[in-house]
């Protein structure tokens, strides 16, 4: 096919860039862009250059963003999901795909089908499946629901990595919740190790014998990277994980793991560290102490 396929974001973080980035050479497809940042006088100017640097038209109204488009990608938090889903209601031609690529239990994906579907629209769960970076666009993903097999189609349009799931809306986002138990929690788990290990003057001999138990983990780069992104999306995790608390609790199961993840990730994210990205590979001290230097700020005040 020759002709542009004209996507709409709705959200325009790390994940939303990150696939504008990958398509940006793509002559064959034309991206307009949403984020509420935009509306905000605190964000607005930082927004529109975002939206430059990743060669992406930025709309002030959503309506703007989706209007005429063929498939929609929502990359927000977690929390706001159902109300990005809501917010497309009557803007759309009828079959527009709508790809929810948000982080969220498949109960709430079940709620945003219903939305979108009574609407006319075509809604799809996706599941992200790994970091954004660095594959960008081609990052695996994970899709399901009756509108598969024509999102599958658009998806290779878009030269993009997609596993077909059978099943209904919420197959995919289970596999996503499931797996972030592990990922975000193995994240809460590295942090609170490392600094309790920092205040006890102990955390070399930690990580040595951790290093010895589990060979060619790498503690050290593991513990410098997970504190980054926890000083940078702990908030966001934490959105997701209570995403992934409720899918728990929904299953029958105790979710006391997620939900002390949901703690340690909003704890450590509200407080909008810099995480100085020039320190090297594992350079988690310097990391672990500017967020030890918080807590106690934080402590004491």
């Amino acid at each position: 096919m020759s002709e542009k396929l004209n996507v709409a974001m709705i959200g325009f973080g790390e994940a939303g860039a990150a696939f504008a980035e990958g398509w940006k050479e793509h002559s064959g497809v034309s991206i307009k862009a949403f984020d509420v940042k935009t509306q905000s006088d605190a964000t607005r100017v930082a927004m529109i250059e975002r939206y430059a640097q990743y060669g992406v038209e930025g709309c002030d109204q959503l309506a703007d963003a989706v209007a005429d488009c063929d498939v929609i990608f929502s990359f927000v938090t977690a929390d706001r999901a159902q109300e990005a889903a809501r917010s497309v209601l009557g803007q759309c031609h009828a079959g527009t795909l709508f790809f929810d690529c948000n982080s969220c239990a498949p109960d709430t994906k079940r709620g945003s089908a219903k939305l979108i579907e009574a609407d006319g629209g075509h809604y799809v769960d996706v599941a992200v499946m790994a970091p954004v970076y660095p594959k960008m666009h081609q990052t695996k993903v994970h899709i399901c629901g009756p509108h598969a097999t024509k999102a599958e189609a658009q998806m290779a349009r878009l030269d993009m990595n997609v596993t077909v799931m059978e099943g209904a809306v919420g197959h995919a986002s289970a596999t996503k919740m499931v797996r972030s138990i592990m990922m975000k929690g193995l994240e809460a788990v590295m942090v609170e190790c490392v600094l309790a290990g920092r205040k006890a003057g102990v955390d070399d001999l930690v990580l040595d014998s951790l290093d010895k138990t589990y060979p060619g983990f790498n503690f050290r780069e593991k513990a410098a990277y997970m504190l980054e992104r926890v000083m940078v999306h702990g908030v966001r995790r934490a959105a997701e994980l209570r995403e992934v608390a409720l899918t728990v609790e929904q299953l029958g199961l105790d979710n006391d793991m997620s939900t002390a993840t949901v703690e340690w990730q909003q704890r450590i994210g509200e407080m909008k560290l810099d995480p100085n990205l020039e320190l090297g590979p594992e350079d988690y001290r310097e990391r672990a102490d500017i967020v030890l230097a918080a807590l106690d700020e934080k402590a004491s005040s």
